[in-house]
């Protein structure tokens, strides 16, 4: 049996998992998923141990909050004043808003507090500073055309 390999297309189940043991993200609604090896679509560590799998291999691989989605930098938790806000918005806990930075790129900031003149909005992802791990289970190899 062989190998995956860069070019390939593999099509994989996965489960990830915070440090603490959460579920964070599946393929269980989803279903499998295929990903090109070399197109940088999941984790280079990931990747890596794909390379090594046969068909109907598992494993686990684990990243580092410093290698997965960074450290919590809390200069990214910012106070935007509610006249700032489109007047149809109505922000909630939880609610993603698009904003743009200085340089022009999008950010995608989350609201964490509602306040009578202010919300407070977390610009880091939501899994900064958490290591996490993938379960990784190898459904078929499609060679590379």
């Amino acid at each position: 049996m062989q190998n995956a390999k860069q070019g390939d297309t593999v099509v994989i189940d996965y489960s990830v998992r915070t440090g603490d043991g959460r579920v964070v993200g599946d393929t269980k609604e989803a279903g499998p998923q295929e990903i090109k090896l070399g197109e940088g679509a999941i984790f280079p560590q990931v990747e890596a141990r794909l390379a090594d799998m046969k068909v109907g291999d598992k494993e686990t691989v684990a990243i580092e909050c410093a290698n997965a989605f960074g450290a919590r930098r809390e200069e990214m938790v910012i106070d935007i004043p509610r006249e700032n806000l489109p007047a149809e918005a109505d922000p909630q806990p939880g609610m993603a808003l698009q904003a743009q930075q200085q340089d022009g790129s999008a950010v995608t900031l989350y609201v964490v507090a509602v306040g009578e003149q202010f919300v407070k909005a977390d610009g880091n992802h939501p899994l900064a500073g958490e290591d996490i791990s993938f379960d990784v289970t190898l459904r078929e190899i499609k060679d590379a055309a």
